[in-house]
């Protein structure tokens, strides 16, 4: 079985997500050259990180953090692309295996009742195949040990993309879109709402409007990575 594996990967050879260099077969995703230069934001062990303070004001946050820095051209952004355009999933399994025992150690995110994803529109996720956030979740609920709800969160309205827009606009591009199956589920729960990249907060801020409507619940909030 290794000599299989060993002429599949000469000429099928793993290949690091973030610089395109050849993995050794102790490495997984990332190289270990690459995982030691992604940019950590450490915002998991701090408090009143840049993070939660984008929310004050908008969101009665518990808690918030994202695991990197989003650099134009950087190795994050060549992650994030990966996941998001080229069907790498493996990349939301890495960087949630990674965050989670960021929040274990760090004692700061306790009694969280159920992870919440971001979710695409019903058209945007069946041209895609999948939710860029789903293996990032479920590694995050597997290692928390909680609770993983991908469909309770629905997108009814399938706005254009962000990435052109002023902030503002991103803002009001996202405003009330966003729905529960129900109230009663979620109620005195401390939910985790999950997406892969903080810019603005405004997507993350139209999600809790609507989870709002469940009765007395908590909300934090953890990401892959923030736009400076």
């Amino acid at each position: 079985m290794k000599f299989l594996k060993d002429v599949f990967n000469l000429f099928y050879p793993d290949i690091c997500l973030s610089c395109n260099e050849q993995l050794t077969d102790n490495e997984n995703t990332v190289c270990l050259t690459c995982r030691h230069d992604l940019p950590t934001t450490n915002f998991t062990f701090e408090a009143s990180n840049i993070v939660e303070k984008i929310f004050y004001g908008r969101i009665p946050l518990v808690q918030a953090t994202a695991l990197f820095y989003f650099l134009k051209e950087g190795k994050i952004q060549q992650l994030i692309h990966n996941l998001k355009y080229k069907g790498q999933q493996q990349v939301g399994t890495f960087t949630g295996n990674w965050l989670a025992h960021e929040m274990i150690e760090s004692n700061r995110f306790k009694n969280i009742d159920v992870i919440i994803p971001v979710p695409l529109h019903k058209k945007k996720q069946n041209k895609r195949g999948y939710n860029q956030v789903t293996t990032f979740g479920k590694s995050l609920a597997a290692n928390l040990d909680i609770n993983y709800l991908e469909d309770f969160l629905i997108r009814v309205t399938n706005s254009k993309t962000q990435t052109k827009k002023s902030r503002f606009d991103r803002w009001k591009n996202v405003e009330q879109i966003f729905k529960i199956k129900n109230t009663e589920t979620l109620e005195n729960k401390h939910i985790l709402l999950i997406d892969d990249i903080i810019t603005t907060g405004a997507t993350l801020e139209a999600c809790y409007l609507a989870l709002n409507k469940s009765k007395n619940i908590k909300i934090s909030i953890a990401s892959i990575a923030y736009t400076k």
